[in-house]
């Protein structure tokens, strides 16, 4: 014959099997904490609980939701909670202000009045530690040995239904990210200039590739007229969807004023005024700033913090390595950039600008692709047109690489007088 005791602990796992059947529901996370507190309270007649997850990047435990209480955090060897994960054993504390190891502060925080505690470990599959449920003050005394194997079968449960919840949404936030990258992928490539100016007696040409989805690196060439172009080059400190912030607010701050028609050296002072205002004090942007003139063949120009600037002249084979002429921009407002000598262009000329994605692309053993070797490159086809000579300049990195992987962003204009 069935005890009134017996009835009680098969209503009790009955009620197990419905919470396992619920949790067996593709819900968010912070729904399930909930369907497993509640449950858990119901189920072992507590009057509050809490779970607490374990983080295992910083080996911590925190309550994201709990009965009554707000979110807290502590190291996973603290307390009762933190002992109940080191040991993964149900802890049954009858009397909790008898327990050295029970926080009072928390009681006189809330005015709550904790009597007794039974904290569980949650260990999900492949032994894995999902964290600790705590159950405070049973209703009708302290919690007994038939709590405690209750709460056991109900917690591996939980467990289950906690990494999954757990992965699903770290699968969303995955998806959501990806989402977002390649969006602000698009938009970063819609700013690249889909064909270069035509001007008279000269060969233009520009190419960039992100390290990541979005990169740090920015270009632009844009028409004055029919006699020059202005020719822009950026790289921000990383790469990744900050930096390509950063740069697409420099092109678009330039281009503003070039349609203001400001003055080059106007442009770059107030850009650099506005990045000081905008940036953090950690970030910078190098950039090279220039107006070609095809009537005088010379490029007037700033590069703040950009180099070198490879100017190669075509009747001796000699190339001249420009350093930066100043400071990266975003870094000292209010500065007074003194204009560098223009790089004037003789017939078959090339101007090289080239962002340090190519020069530090690291080969095998630890050897950079250098300045070097990309003189040999346009030394050997300095006759190509410009489009082709970037991609035999990719093509010679990507050998040397022998498919190391790209680390930094990789951007090239380069610009040519025609012989």
């Amino acid at each position: 014959m069935y005890t009134h005791a017996d009835q009680l602990d098969t209503q009790a796992l009955w009620r197990v099997l419905d919470v396992t059947r619920q949790l067996g529901a593709p819900v968010d996370l912070e729904t399930t904490l909930h369907t497993v507190i509640e449950a858990a309270r119901e189920v072992l007649g507590a009057d509050r609980g809490t779970v607490f997850l374990y983080d295992k990047k910083t080996n911590e435990l925190f309550a994201k939701v709990a009965t009554g209480l707000k979110e807290i955090r502590f190291p996973a060897k603290v307390g009762i909670a933190g002992e109940c994960a080191q040991t993964r054993k149900v802890l049954n504390i009858p009397d909790v202000y008898a327990d050295a190891r029970f926080n009072q502060e928390v009681d006189r925080k809330t005015g709550y009045r904790t009597r007794c505690l039974l904290t569980i470990p949650l260990v999900g599959i492949d032994n894995e530690l999902v964290g600790v449920m705590q159950l405070l003050n049973k209703t009708d005394g302290v919690f007994e040995e038939d709590d405690e194997r209750l709460g056991t079968a109900l917690a591996a449960q939980c467990a289950v239904a906690l990494q999954r919840a757990k992965l699903l949404e770290d699968f969303m936030v995955k998806q959501k990210l990806e989402r977002d990258l390649a969006l602000a992928h698009d938009i970063q490539q819609r700013v690249l200039p889909t064909s270069m100016p035509v001007l008279s007696g000269y060969d233009l040409a520009g190419w960039s590739r992100p390290a990541d989805e979005t990169g740090g690196d920015i270009y632009d060439v844009v028409g004055v007229d029919d006699s020059g172009a202005l020719l822009l080059l950026c790289d921000a400190t990383g790469h990744g969807i900050g930096p390509a912030l950063s740069v697409t607010q420099v092109r678009s701050m330039f281009r503003m004023a070039m349609r203001l028609k400001a003055p080059l050296d106007d442009m770059f002072v107030n850009v650099n005024d506005q990045l000081c205002d905008d940036l953090a004090e950690n970030r910078f942007v190098t950039a090279f700033a220039g107006l070609l003139d095809t009537n005088a063949h010379k490029v007037e120009y700033h590069a703040g913090g950009q180099g070198p600037i490879i100017h190669l002249h075509a009747a001796t084979g000699d190339a001249d390595l420009l350093e930066a002429s100043t400071i990266p921009m975003g870094i000292m407002p209010g500065l007074i950039a003194g204009r560098p000598d223009p790089i004037r262009l003789a017939p078959g000329d090339i101007l090289a600008l080239i962002s340090d994605g190519i020069f530090e692309y690291i080969g095998p053993g630890n050897e950079q692709f250098g300045e070097q070797r990309v003189l040999e490159v346009l030394r050997a086809h300095q006759d190509k047109p410009m489009h082709e000579l970037i991609r035999l300049l990719v093509e010679a990195v990507m050998v040397f690489a022998c498919g190391m992987k790209q680390n930094d962003d990789m951007t090239v204009v380069l610009v040519k007088r025609h012989a």
